[in-house]
């Protein structure tokens, strides 16, 4: 693989992380988003479901349910590792603080470091481990002044929100022959399913949910699926590490889109909050400027 279509991946994953820290004003314009968290997880399920759906109709027309004739374990496995780290990043959220949950998801490229190096045999270059380390200081920084209390089980369940991104990461490297977006798809169906579940199988808990609520939901899907449309292109092009590595600007995307003044939320950010994000940023960037002109593994 030549540097520019690894540079071009890393563009894709880069816009993919920005893509999804819209996420955070979605649910910034909620109305008591956290009485509404399973009727949320079900429309953003649906929502990501439904958009996967629509883009396979698109890009290979009326045989698109032919990818699901050729659904293996990796894709399974893949589903299941998405829907947890979705759920388990709402769950955590309301149960600790954002600063431990954020602390938690910090630990995805190195959990996908190491199960990509034992699932698929993937080496870490030096550069994108500095990166690596670089970008988690990044987030303790980000986190110094907030509090560190709450749930111990919140901040074990963002372990395994960050375990289940990072394993997901490495499943969609994982049997190249696999359709990788019903992977995606397959997550969507698993969220809404176990959320129905929660709610006793039930539509009732829905009509208590402000209409706005619901339409935010399924825009909160839109997000998570285009951002899984780039991710998952990327995917060919980048170990499993630099993925989730790359992941991270959602981070920071999420914290300038409740800055600025154009969405009205005006979430002033501390300094230590821009000073760790501009860390993070500047060790993604060093790490893909460095990476265009290396020669990188790729999947075909």
């Amino acid at each position: 693989m030549n540097s520019n279509s690894y540079f071009n991946a890393f563009i894709l994953v880069f816009l993919a992380g920005l893509f999804w820290s819209f996420g955070v004003v979605t649910v910034r314009y909620m109305v008591d988003a956290h009485e509404f968290v399973f009727q949320y997880l079900f429309y953003r399920g649906i929502s990501i479901a439904i958009i996967l759906l629509i883009y396979l109709f698109l890009k290979e027309g009326l045989v698109f349910y032919k990818n699901f004739f050729r659904i293996g374990v990796s894709s399974i496995l893949g589903g299941i590792f998405l829907a947890t780290a979705f759920t388990g990043f709402i769950f955590s959220i309301t149960m600790t603080t954002a600063a431990v949950t954020l602390f938690m998801l910090a630990a995805m490229p190195f959990i996908a470091a190491i199960a990509g190096y034992v699932i698929l045999g993937e080496t870490l270059r030096r550069a994108t481990l500095f990166s690596m380390i670089v970008a988690f200081l990044g987030v303790c920084i980000m986190i110094f002044n907030d509090s560190i209390s709450g749930s111990a089980v919140g901040a074990i369940i963002g372990f395994i929100s960050a375990t289940g991104f990072a394993f997901y990461s490495v499943t969609i490297r994982w049997k190249p022959e696999t359709p990788k977006f019903t992977t995606v798809v397959l997550a969507g169906l698993f969220c809404a399913l176990f959320s129905f579940c929660v709610l006793g199988f039930s539509f009732e808990p829905f009509s208590s949910m402000p209409r706005i609520n619901s339409y935010l939901s399924l825009l909160h899907g839109l997000i998570v699926a285009a951002g899984l449309i780039l991710y998952t292109l990327g995917a060919k092009h980048l170990p499993s590490a630099e993925l989730t590595l790359l992941s991270l600007m959602e981070v920071v995307g999420g914290v300038i889109w409740v800055w600025i003044p154009i969405f009205g939320i005006n979430e002033v950010p501390s300094f230590t909050v821009i000073l760790g994000g501009l860390i993070i940023t500047s060790a993604v960037l060093f790490h893909g400027y460095g990476a265009r002109k290396k020669r990188e593994p790729v999947l075909h």
